[in-house]
């Protein structure tokens, strides 16, 4: 396989790179949120975006009710408020800005918070800058060991080349690099790029109580984070937490006019609200299969739950 990948890269990709070790295991991001403590895998991964954001809607939502616009105001406000500086911190981590911890670090989420406003979108960067085709599944064995684990290719099948016959898709996660010289995430030989693979676990003390993720490149963390809060901060059921309407945030980055793009079954109260306070809502066109599938599995101590997300017909819950 070495070899088709070597040809098929056209000399790209040598026998040398690929016998380097690259796999590693990392210490995971953890935070306590929504009464239990989140986990993801660090930089170069967006994950984090969703343990961040769920901390700040947790203490500026004025409204734990899904059909509040007040609720989603915190919600993508919340998102906001992480995801305008992603691109200048998430890269390779022997480059990136910041130590991995950081991104989560409650002092600075809380500078954050503190700027959002209950009736009126904050503006990102601020004023003075802060330094600073994917599948997902989740499972849990009889002893209690919880998996959360996302593979992808980046866009379609990747790069669109194979290596020989071997039926190994080469992926273009390198698209993830930014040419900017001198940028933490600049494409350099042997470097990592920032990629939007956001797995995550949940715990509390030593035990598992959910296993969340999705596929959906860019929006993955704040699709997660509208999922988590449903479930664990507003209390929704699993099942109804995943059948609630979605928004995503477009153009979340610095200098960006962002717009809320919402499923058709929002209610008008929600999408009138969040115009009141300064939002550009836009509707989505119909129920939005590429805003998911999200997994999960919900762990109690008398019961472990999975619902599938009914936006995907090739969603599936199963227990063993």
């Amino acid at each position: 396989m070495g070899d088709g990948i070597t040809a098929a890269t056209r000399g790209a990709v040598l026998p040398a790179d690929l016998a380097m070790t690259q796999a590693e295991w990392v210490e995971p991001l953890g935070i306590d949120v929504f009464g239990l403590r989140g986990w993801t895998i660090p930089p170069n991964s967006q994950g984090y975006l969703t343990l961040a954001a769920a901390w700040i809607a947790e203490r500026v939502a004025g409204s734990l009710d899904p059909d509040d616009a007040a609720y989603h105001h915190a919600l993508i406000e919340a998102y906001r408020a992480v995801a305008w500086e992603r691109d200048d911190l998430v890269a390779d981590p022997a480059t990136a800005p910041l130590p991995p911890r950081r991104l989560v670090d409650r002092d600075r989420l809380g500078a954050f918070a503190s700027r959002i406003r209950p009736d009126s979108p904050a503006v990102w960067p601020p004023e003075r800058p802060v330094p600073g085709g994917t599948t997902y599944l989740c499972t849990r064995d009889s002893g209690g060991l919880g998996v959360s684990l996302i593979q992808s290719n980046f866009h379609g099948i990747g790069s669109g080349l194979a290596a020989g016959a071997t039926g190994v898709f080469l992926h273009n996660r390198g698209a993830g690099f930014t040419l900017r010289p001198g940028h933490p995430n600049e494409l350099v030989p042997g470097r990592r790029p920032l990629h939007t693979l956001s797995p995550s676990l949940w715990t509390d003390g030593d035990d598992l109580r959910l296993v969340l993720g999705t596929r959906g490149g860019h929006q993955q963390p704040q699709i997660l984070v509208q999922v988590a809060a449903h479930h664990l901060f507003a209390g929704l059921p699993l099942a109804d937490a995943m059948a609630q309407p979605r928004w995503t945030v477009d153009g979340w980055g610095p200098d960006e006019e962002h717009v809320v793009v919402a499923e058709p079954a929002m209610d008008e109260r929600v999408v009138a609200g969040l115009r009141r306070r300064g939002h550009k809502v836009a509707p989505a066109d119909g129920w939005q299969p590429g805003w998911g599938p999200v997994a999960a599995i919900v762990v109690t101590a008398d019961t472990v739950e999975a619902a599938a997300d009914p936006r995907v017909s090739t969603a599936t819950a199963a227990a063993g």
